[in-house]
């Protein structure tokens, strides 16, 4: 099977449902003139032209309201951000409108419109420009949360999402960019609220998503040498989440440890947590270990960013801590 970067695998799923359905179009800051500020839309000017691949003034409310309405009138637009900071500016259209106009129209307006570009941290990039934002969107009904970890997942996921007929957030990172993994080139898609094990174990399981998920991996290498086995499980998609996985991997395992990128007050990681003793509490052997950022915005020295983040010696920590290993 082919190698291929995780940019080269959003650009595919774009163009492939793009030559699919001609009411598909992508629309954002650089996409067009500058192959996307990742380059991420390489080529796609030269295919479909400017009326399809639309760059636009740095305006996100101005061109995500321009998205919202076009579904209205039959389109299937992809709004893509420099980063999902930039979306604050127009996160009243994602919320207001997008998210719950199929409910205020009594089902009249579908809104099948994805919105995609990175989000959490990507090196110095100081405050403003490293937060992570599944939590914020999974906490509004009407949109689902897509978080892919690698290039396969990557591409089938957004194909569904471009496909389905209700708003999609779509968050990918900097950092993943140039990832490369195997990615088929027949068609595929992959079902959105669909979890994937990433690894079988049976001493613990260990829950994360998008590229933070590498330091899972990470120390489940470094745990193996020292006989324990972590089941690794990608959430992939944030809403709707597939509590089945992860409630059949903890009644295995009887353990629970979760890594997430974001500030640790009221995110992703916490509902799970909620949710897992809430249903399972007799299958736990230990309290459930919750493995976030430090409370405090990003900072932009390269030292206190290695501490402000979660690492692989924080998975390996907390891993033994629910096995009762630590001296």
């Amino acid at each position: 099977m082919r190698t291929i970067q995780f940019r080269e695998a959003i650009c595919e799923a774009m163009s492939e449902e793009m030559r699919r359905d001609k009411s598909i179009y992508l629309m954002g800051e650089e996409v067009a003139e500058y192959n996307g500020a990742y380059k991420a839309s390489k080529g796609m000017l030269d295919e479909f032209g400017d009326k399809r691949v639309v760059d636009t003034p740095i305006s996100e409310a101005g061109f995500s309201g321009i998205g919202v309405g076009s579904t209205m009138t039959g389109n299937r637009p992809i709004i893509e951000y420099m980063t999902f900071n930039f979306a604050l500016v127009g996160i009243d259209q994602i919320i207001n409108n997008a998210a719950k106009i199929r409910q205020m129209s009594g089902g009249q307006f579908p809104c099948p419109i994805v919105f995609r570009g990175p989000t959490a941290s990507a090196g110095q990039l100081a405050a403003t420009h490293s937060q992570a934002f599944e939590s914020w969107y999974a906490n509004c009904p009407g949109l689902k949360v897509i978080v892919p970890s690698n290039p396969f997942d990557a591409k089938g996921l957004l194909k569904s999402a471009i496909r389905d007929d209700d708003p999609v957030i779509f968050m990918e990172s900097e950092q993943m960019y140039g990832d490369k993994g195997e990615v088929p080139e027949d068609e595929y898609i992959l079902p959105i609220g669909v979890a994937d094990i990433k690894r079988k174990g049976n001493d613990v399981t260990i829950v994360s998503f998008g590229k933070i998920i590498k330091e899972a991996l990470k120390a489940a290498d470094v745990l193996k040498d020292e006989g324990i086995d972590c089941e690794i499980i990608d959430l992939r998609t944030i809403r709707p989440l597939d509590y089945k996985t992860i409630y059949d991997s903890v009644k295995k395992t009887n353990r629970l440890v979760i890594l997430e990128e974001s500030w640790p007050f009221g995110n992703i990681s916490t509902e799970i947590t909620y949710q897992v003793q809430n249903e399972l509490f007799d299958y736990l052997d230990a309290p459930i270990e919750k493995i976030n950022t430090a409370d405090t915005p990003a900072p932009f020295s390269p030292v206190l960013l290695k501490e402000w983040l979660p690492n692989s010696n924080d998975v390996i920590k907390s891993v033994k801590k629910v096995l009762y290993q630590n001296s």
